[in-house]
């Protein structure tokens, strides 16, 4: 991708997060009453994510699991059907609406629309032991689409996490405009029919 290319994404990027948080400023305030009315917990759900340059940012979701969930401060993957998300917190995921704080690290820089997912220092490091070029990875902001979600689904086993990589290193190697784009309407268009990643 030139540099032309990459400063009108980054100007996307920032545009579209400011405009969507503004558009889903409703939805925000529905879902934040909705968790606290559930068990009285955070809304919002900090997490450290390797990102852009291997450095370390912080990334925010709707929380959709139980503040216990990782008490034995064992980092663990959520499964499918997992005790530990929240009746409202299995819808939020389901529909992908969790994922919507994150136009805030968007706005900020620190991810994109489209990019590989960020992921935790625990689990970059078990996959960099056996695949090295998940470093190459580092050359991109983190995304909240991306090929591998929508074609690989949610990660939940280190088998997916390989395939989630392989794909993130062909979107890396072809991306553009037009790309992102095409991945941007794909996954939008089956969230909204209801497709289960």
């Amino acid at each position: 991708m030139s540099v032309a290319a990459c400063r009108t994404k980054r100007v996307f990027d920032f545009l579209g997060s400011l405009l969507g948080m503004v558009v889903f400023s409703p939805a925000y305030l529905a879902i934040y009453c909705l968790i606290k009315w559930e068990d009285g917990g955070p809304a919002i759900f900090k997490q450290e994510r390797i990102g852009y340059g291997g450095k370390p940012f912080t990334l925010y979701k709707f929380r959709s699991m139980t503040v216990q969930s990782e008490s034995d401060g064992k980092p663990a993957l959520c499964q499918k059907n997992d005790k530990r998300l929240t009746k409202i917190g299995g819808f939020l995921r389901e529909h992908h609406l969790d994922e919507l704080p994150q136009l805030w690290n968007i706005l900020k820089g620190e991810m994109s629309f489209v990019g590989p997912r960020p992921e935790r220092k625990f689990f970059v490091d078990k996959i960099t032991a056996i695949n090295p070029n998940y470093e190459l990875l580092y050359q991109l902001r983190p995304g909240v689409f991306s090929p591998a979600t929508l074609y690989n689904g949610y990660t939940d086993t280190m088998e997916k996490m390989l395939e989630r990589l392989r794909m993130d290193l062909k979107y890396m190697r072809e991306r553009s405009l037009w790309l992102d784009c095409k991945i941007i309407f794909l996954t939008v268009s089956s969230i909204l029919t209801g497709k289960k990643f």
